[in-house]
């Protein structure tokens, strides 16, 4: 069988035509194309986010590599079997209220996907009640709110609150960050968790669930 850490050492070093044709060279050698998703493709991801949340990856090459995994999976879908590529969870997530800024935020979300999870990126200028909403249709297990203004940190708050006043709060886990967030904010909305980049935020998302 395959040794994945080919396969993950070409995904990180963002060498594609590597990565590509050890991709079918595995499926040629009979490996399930769920792990050579799992073992290979999103362990890799995982590596670049411990990378860039240690400083030594930045977005450019992120994004690179997030778009090397996207063909990669091109390959493997037409192999994958039910129950193979099954997420890692259902995430929501959007800009607060306010708030127009979306491009940390739509790099989470991208992290977020290719981490396994199932990600619904509600956009910018969410409501509290926007979010709730969507909880409730896609059974949501974490709702990530972003907030890159001080004027709309406060809307965090908020929407938390209209978690709780929902009845949903024990069925979600909130997870909140952006420029101006800390630890300590967190802590005082009664949000679960903070991220302070993508690379963090993809990792602290899988702990939650756990």
């Amino acid at each position: 069988m395959t040794d994945f850490n080919d396969i993950k050492e070409s995904l990180v070093n963002l060498d594609e035509p590597r990565m590509l044709q050890l991709v079918k060279d595995a499926l040629e050698n009979g490996n399930l194309a769920g792990d050579i998703l799992n073992k290979g493709l999103i362990a890799a991801m995982d590596i670049i986010g411990e990378k860039m949340e240690k400083g030594d990856m930045f977005i450019p090459e992120v994004l690179m590599a997030a778009q090397v995994m996207a063909n990669g999976l091109r390959v493997l879908k037409p192999f994958l079997k039910e129950g193979e590529s099954s997420s890692r969870g259902c995430v929501v997530i959007g800009t607060v209220k306010g708030d127009l800024h979306d491009i940390g935020k739509n790099l989470v979300a991208m992290m977020m996907e290719s981490a396994g999870f199932t990600v619904h990126n509600l956009g910018v200028d969410i409501p509290p009640e926007g979010f709730v909403k969507a909880i409730k249709e896609k059974n949501a297990g974490i709702l990530c709110l972003s907030a890159l203004l001080t004027t709309t940190m406060p809307m965090m708050k908020q929407t938390v609150d209209a978690v709780v006043e929902s009845g949903l709060r024990d069925q979600i886990k909130i997870m909140v960050g952006g420029a101006p967030v800390t630890q300590d904010f967190a802590h005082n909305i009664g949000a679960d968790a903070y991220a302070p980049d993508a690379g963090s935020a993809a990792r602290t998302a899988k702990t939650l669930l756990i």
